[in-house]
């Protein structure tokens, strides 16, 4: 019973949002690049909504080392940013970085400059948790994406990626840069998820989420003392069906034993690391979010990857296929089911989908 569900966890690991609640980073290989980490500081950041932040500290993990032309501009600077109630350094293991970033990978460290944020409250970047609680400016996607851009451009002093990926709400994000920036990538690579208004069934369990943090009493209108233990237990079972994927499942968790002991480990682990404000915040982070508006203005080739077995992004809507018609340069592609992919978390497996990453590479090469 321990070797399947140890193999699960391993492999479901990143299966949305929280990429925190889903499993602990997984370390890089031995053989693998070294990771840097580091902050900056946006002094008296303004949010959408009016209010600001003193301080925004937004903490970043780099992989290789940028190289700059004649002109002082950086030339292989790649930007990759983390699903919901994730952080940057929680790409930093084997199915991801292990095949991207280590020697003979598509992105490897000796070849690229590889930047991974740490968004708005996620991971060790400013955050309801550090003492704000549920004062903390109600922050949303673009309010996130415009402190990615001045991680990258006045923090890191670069002034274009070779390319910008993410995965679920970090797919979300390269749509809004590729529609705010279009000058500022040479490629784009969304995995799993839609430009479109978060709606239907994508709204409800969203909205089930904070509905079972602000609804139970000891959230104490998020001045809790002790963490709401049984919103948190709700949340995590949203978010466990949301990420879910049947196929996998069934295999590795096969009896009901199985199934139980995951699912016990799963919201012990989620209810001992998670804090009920930050979850809140994450998870309602995509309320106002819709990137359809602009898809027009996006310059780069577009390489928009999803997967058949997406319980957030199910094929069956459609959209994806009407969508990537308005952008000059997209592509996009529908992985179906097999046994390497993962549901929505196949955004993770890079050896699924990296062969197309090496056409959107080749594509683009100057």
């Amino acid at each position: 019973m321990i070797r399947p569900l140890t193999t699960l966890l391993l492999t479901l690991a990143l299966a949305f949002t929280a990429d925190a609640a889903l499993a602990q980073p997984a370390a890089p290989a031995a053989s693998g690049p070294e990771a840097t980490d580091g902050d900056f500081v946006i002094p008296n950041f303004r949010f959408h909504t009016g209010e600001t932040l003193p301080a925004l500290r937004m903490h970043y993990t780099t992989v290789g080392a940028p190289i700059r032309d004649a002109h002082g501009q950086v030339t292989n600077a790649v930007l990759i940013m983390h699903g919901t109630g994730g952080w940057g350094r929680v790409l930093i293991r084997p199915e991801f970085s292990g095949v991207l970033f280590s020697p003979g990978g598509l992105l490897e460290a000796r070849r690229y400059f590889i930047i991974l944020p740490d968004d708005i409250g996620h991971g060790k970047s400013s955050k309801p948790s550090d003492g704000l609680r549920a004062h903390f400016p109600r922050y949303d996607y673009d309010d996130m994406v415009e402190a990615e851009h001045r991680l990258v451009t006045d923090g890191l002093h670069v002034d274009h990626l070779r390319l910008v990926m993410g995965t679920s709400m970090g797919c979300m994000h390269a749509f809004l840069w590729g529609e705010r920036y279009p000058d500022a990538m040479d490629a784009l690579m969304p995995l799993a998820c839609l430009p479109v208004p978060i709606a239907g069934r994508n709204r409800l369990w969203r909205a089930m989420v904070v509905d079972a943090i602000t609804s139970d009493p000891a959230w104490k209108g998020g001045d809790y003392v002790e963490e709401p233990r049984q919103a948190l237990r709700t949340a995590e079972d949203l978010l466990l069906i949301a990420g879910s994927a049947p196929l996998v499942m069934q295999k590795t968790l096969p009896s009901r034993e199985a199934a139980e002991a995951y699912l016990d480990k799963r919201l012990g682990d989620f209810v001992k690391t998670e804090d009920a404000n930050d979850v809140l915040y994450y998870t309602d982070s995509s309320r106002d979010y819709d990137a359809g508006q602009h898809l027009e203005a996006i310059k780069a080739p577009v390489m928009w990857i999803n997967s058949a077995d997406d319980f957030i992004n199910p094929p069956e809507l459609g959209i994806a296929e009407q969508q990537v018609k308005r952008i000059k340069n997209g592509r996009f592609v529908l992985i179906p089911i097999g046994p390497e992919t993962r549901g929505h978390g196949t955004h993770t497996m890079a050896a699924v989908w990296k062969d197309y990453l090496a056409e959107l590479l080749k594509e683009t090469e100057r």
